[in-house]
C-alpha cells in the first residue's frame, strides 16, 4: 500500500512538471506575439508582462507547496493507517482476552454456585449434628443422673451387705463359741472328715495339720525365680516350676531333687497333678500347657490354643481326664487329656488369674482381675454363679479337701473363705504383716481347713488359724525375696513356700 502511494505521488510530481513545460510551451508563442504586438506599447505593457510572469511563478510555487503538503498528508495517512492496524491488532488481542476472562468468569460463577450449594449442605448437616449433639448431651445428662442414682443405690446396698456380713460374722463367732463349749466341733469334724479321708487313697498317711513355726529345709530350686509349687496327692513329694522353664520334683523329707521335667519354652506359672500322681501339667508363659508322664518324664501332650500366656491350670478330681486352663486372652479352656485336644472355650468378662475344679467335677471356680469369683458349668460352659469377692483383682483360688469351701486371695491383701454351696463368706483374714506381691500370689488352705497360709511381698509367710484359741503367726527368716506361692501337703505336713529368687522353704 505504501509503495503504491509513493508511486502515485511520484507520478503526480512528474505530471506537474510536464504541465509546467506544456504551459511554458503554450504561453511562449503568445508571449512572443504579445511582445511583438505590445513591443510598441511601451513600458506599461512590459510591466504587465512582468506582473503576469510573477503570478505564474507564484502559481508554480503554490503548486510545489501543494505537492509537498500532499506528500506530507500521504505520509501522515500512512502513519495513521499503521497505527490503526496496530490498534486493530491490539483490539483483537483484547477481545480474545476478554473472551477468556468471560469464560473464567462463567466458570467462577459456576464454582461459586456449587460451593454455595455445598455450604448450604454443610450448614444443614451442621444443624443436624448440632441437634444430635444436643440429644446426646441430654441423654448423657440423663445417664449421669441415672448413674449417680445407681451408685447411690449400690452404696446403700453395699452398706446393707456390710451390715449383714457383720451380723453373719457375729452369728458365726457366737455359733463357734457354742460349738466349742459343747465339744460339737470336734465331733462334727471327726464324723465328716473321717468319712471322707478314710475313703481316699493314702488315708493312712493323713495327720492333722499344725501351726508351722520354723524352717526345716531350704532348696535353691530355680534360677530367675519360682512362682508355682504343689504337692502330689497324699504325698510329701513336692513339684516346683520356675522361670528357667523347668519343673522339678523334690522329696520334701530329704530335700533332694528326684526328677526334672524338661521341654517347656516358657516360664512355668502354675502346676497341677492328676489324682493318681501319674501326670504333671504346667501352665507356661509361651501360651502352652505341657503334660508330662510322671514316671518317664516325657511330654505326653502339648496343649495349644491360647492367644496369651497361660497363668493357671487344674485337673478335674473326678477322674474324667479333663483339664482346665486360664489365660490372659480372657478365655478359660477345657481339655481332653486322652486326645490332647480342646473341648470347650469360655470367654470371660475379665482376665482370669486362677482356676480350680470342684471335687465333683461339675463346676469351674475362677478368680478374676475385676475382683469377682465366678462359677462355670463344666459341661455347658455357661456362668452358673458369681460373687463380688474382693475390691481388687483376685490372685488365688483354692478349694478345700472336702470341696465345700473355697479360699480366695486378692490384691486388696484380704483372704476370704466362701461356702461353695451358699456363696456366703465364712471367714475373712487380713494382717498388717501381709502384702500381695503379684497378680499370681498363691495362698493355700491346710487339708483339715484349720489354717490359711499366704506369702507376703516382704518375704514373710503369714499363717492364720481358724481355731478360736489361736491367732495368726508370721514366719520369717526363710525368705529374703517376695514369697509368690504356698502349698500344704495333703498328708497334713509340711508347708512349702517359694519366692521370687527361686528358693523353696519347707516349714514344720
Amino acid at each position: 500500500m505504501e509503495e503504491r502511494m509513493k508511486v502515485a505521488v511520484f507520478q503526480a510530481c512528474r505530471a506537474l512538471r510536464k504541465r509546467h513545460r506544456v504551459e511554458e510551451g503554450a504561453h511562449g508563442p503568445a508571449l512572443a506575439a504579445l511582445a511583438k504586438t505590445v513591443q510598441y506599447q511601451g513600458t506599461e505593457l512590459q510591466g504587465k508582462v512582468e506582473s503576469l510572469q510573477q503570478e505564474l511563478n507564484q502559481s508554480y510555487r503554490s503548486q510545489a507547496e501543494g505537492a509537498g503538503k500532499l506528500l506530507a498528508e500521504v505520509n501522515a495517512n500512512q502513519t495513521l493507517r499503521k497505527e490503526g492496524a496496530e490498534k486493530d491488532e491490539l483490539i483483537s488481542q483484547l477481545q480474545s482476552k476478554l473472551s477468556e476472562v468471560r469464560e473464567k468468569l462463567v466458570k467462577l460463577e459456576n464454582e461459586v454456585e456449587m460451593r454455595g450449594k455445598a455450604i448450604d449442605t454443610l450448614n444443614h448437616e451442621r444443624q443436624e449434628l448440632g441437634q444430635q449433639v444436643e440429644d446426646l448431651e441430654t441423654k448423657l445428662s440423663k445417664a449421669e443422673k441415672d448413674n449417680k442414682m445407681l451408685v447411690d443405690r449400690w452404696m446403700e446396698q453395699k452398706m446393707l451387705d456390710a451390715e449383714r456380713l457383720n451380723e453373719a460374722n457375729a452369728m458365726y463367732e457366737d455359733m463357734m463359741e457354742r460349738l466349742k463349749a459343747s465339744r460339737l466341733e470336734e465331733l462334727a469334724r471327726h464324723q465328716v472328715d473321717g468319712i471322707v479321708r478314710h475313703s481316699e487313697a493314702g488315708a493312712e498317711l493323713y495327720v492333722g495339720s499344725g501351726m508351722p513355726t520354723k524352717v526345716r529345709a531350704t532348696l535353691q530350686a530355680h534360677e530367675g525365680g519360682s512362682g508355682s509349687i504343689i504337692f502330689e496327692h497324699n504325698s510329701a513329694v513336692l513339684l516346683s516350676g520356675g522361670n528357667d522353664c523347668l519343673v522339678r520334683q523334690w522329696d520334701s523329707q530329704s530335700a533332694s531333687n528326684v526328677t526334672t521335667f524338661r521341654g517347656s519354652t516358657g516360664s512355668v506359672l502354675d502346676l497341677a497333678v492328676s489324682l493318681d500322681n501319674k501326670q504333671v501339667l504346667a501352665a507356661c508363659s509361651d501360651r502352652k500347657i505341657y503334660v508330662w508322664d510322671a514316671l518317664s518324664g516325657r511330654i505326653r501332650h502339648t496343649l495349644t490354643g491360647h492367644g496369651e500366656k497361660v497363668v493357671s491350670v487344674d485337673l478335674s478330681p473326678s477322674g474324667s481326664k479333663r483339664a482346665v486352663s486360664a489365660s490372659y486372652d480372657r478365655t478359660i479352656k477345657l481339655w481332653d487329656l486322652g486326645t490332647g485336644y480342646g473341648v470347650n472355650t469360655i470367654v470371660c468378662y475379665s482376665n482370669c488369674n486362677s482356676v480350680c475344679v470342684t471335687s465333683d467335677g461339675a463346676l469351674i471356680c475362677s478368680g478374676h482381675m475385676d475382683g469377682n469369683l465366678r462359677f462355670w458349668d463344666i459341661k455347658t460352659g455357661k456362668l452358673a454363679n458369681e460373687v463380688a469377692a474382693h475390691g481388687q483383682g483376685i490372685t488365688s483360688v483354692s478349694l478345700s479337701r472336702t470341696g465345700h469351701t473355697v479360699l480366695t486371695s486378692g490384691r486388696d491383701n484380704v483372704h476370704n473363705i466362701f461356702d461353695v454351696r451358699s456363696l456366703e463368706i465364712r471367714a475373712t483374714y487380713r494382717s498388717p504383716n501381709f502384702r500381695a506381691a503379684t497378680n499370681w500370689c498363691r495362698s493355700c488352705l491346710s487339708p483339715d481347713e484349720n489354717y490359711v497360709a499366704a506369702g507376703s511381698a516382704d518375704g514373710a509367710v503369714v499363717v492364720w488359724s481358724r481355731k478360736a484359741h489361736e491367732s495368726e503367726i508370721v514366719l520369717k527368716g526363710g525368705h529374703t525375696f517376695p514369697v509368690l506361692a504356698c502349698a500344704w501337703s495333703g498328708a497334713g505336713k509340711p508347708l512349702a513356700t517359694t519366692d521370687k529368687n527361686g528358693r523353696i522353704c519347707i516349714w514344720e
